[in-house]
């Protein structure tokens, strides 16, 4: 059996990361216990039982015991539980406590701080960051992705790995940075190993990215990802079929017009799919000059 001591510093650091990817976030000891060792060296320390102790004596009469006196004291009552925190409501509660908060927010801060709050969502249970907008929310420009991903949720920002990186680079052949437009995704929380979120999550999700959009006032949208752009388009169609046309996205100040394409994970996975993202943010780019 390979110990944590035989691993070098790299496979160490590979294994860690591996765990923080499944959701580990809590070490059980401090340290490695060999509890083979541990059983091995309790039996040799027994003692060993003679026969004169395990058996009485023949017509020995068994000792006499005192009967128990009843205790003065009263009995400790049992610990309280603990109380467990971040427990998530009924599902019906919590997309109303979503709604009231999200509502309430009369500002992007105040939203980040309503969000930050909010324990009616389990995903927040599991998940290391809140990661809220970044960027300029007076650009008219907002770009919206689906949900952190392990390295987000890591470092706390969007979009910091390999698909910021490309991301990074899809705007800048386009002519903008990301500190130029707003950046958010629709789901402020990682599900666990990346999953797709759930209806009932989704739905506690709406109000707040739905508010984050009236608040801003985007003159244009940029969808990024199939979960993004059923999410704001409705109906289950492929990012495929969704991409590449402008749609009327509904928000609290009238209407916005939407594109949605490939996100860049999406791209990762299949580079053959890059013209027709960059058909996208031709048409993307097209329609900002028009603003």
């Amino acid at each position: 059996m390979i110990s944590v001591q035989d691993l070098s510093t790299a496979e160490l650091a590979a294994l860690l990361h591996f765990h923080a990817d499944a959701g580990v976030e809590w070490l059980l000891e401090d340290g490695p216990l060999d509890r083979f060792a541990e059983f091995a060296a309790s039996r040799q320390n027994r003692p060993a039982h003679r026969e004169t102790q395990s058996q009485p004596q023949q017509n020995e009469a068994p000792p006499r015991t005192a009967p128990s006196k009843p205790s003065s004291r009263a009995a400790a009552p049992p610990p309280a539980p603990a109380i467990q925190t971040n427990v998530a409501m009924p599902d019906d509660q919590a997309i109303a406590a979503a709604r009231f908060a999200a509502e309430a927010a009369r500002s992007l801060p105040e939203l980040k701080t309503a969000l930050e709050s909010f324990n009616g969502c389990n995903l927040k249970n599991s998940a290391r960051n809140t990661i809220f907008a970044e960027g300029d929310p007076s650009s008219g420009i907002m770009v919206i992705g689906p949900m952190p991903d392990a390295d987000d949720d890591r470092e706390g920002l969007l979009y910091v790995g390999k698909t910021g990186l490309l991301l990074d680079r899809m705007l800048a052949a386009i002519g903008l940075h990301r500190a130029q437009l707003l950046l958010t995704n629709v789901v402020p929380w990682r599900p666990p190993g990346n999953r797709s979120p759930s209806h009932a999550e989704m739905e506690i999700c709406r109000p707040f990215i739905e508010r984050q959009v009236a608040l801003a006032e985007p003159k244009v949208l940029l969808l990024l990802g199939n979960f993004t752009a059923r999410f704001f388009f409705g109906g289950a169609g492929t990012i495929h079929t969704l991409r590449g046309q402008w749609r009327d996205v509904a928000s609290g100040h009238g209407i916005v017009p939407a594109i949605a394409t490939l996100h860049p994970q999406e791209l990762l996975n299949a580079p053959a799919s890059k013209p027709l993202a960059w058909q996208d943010l031709l048409a993307f780019q097209a329609r900002i000059r028009e603003m």
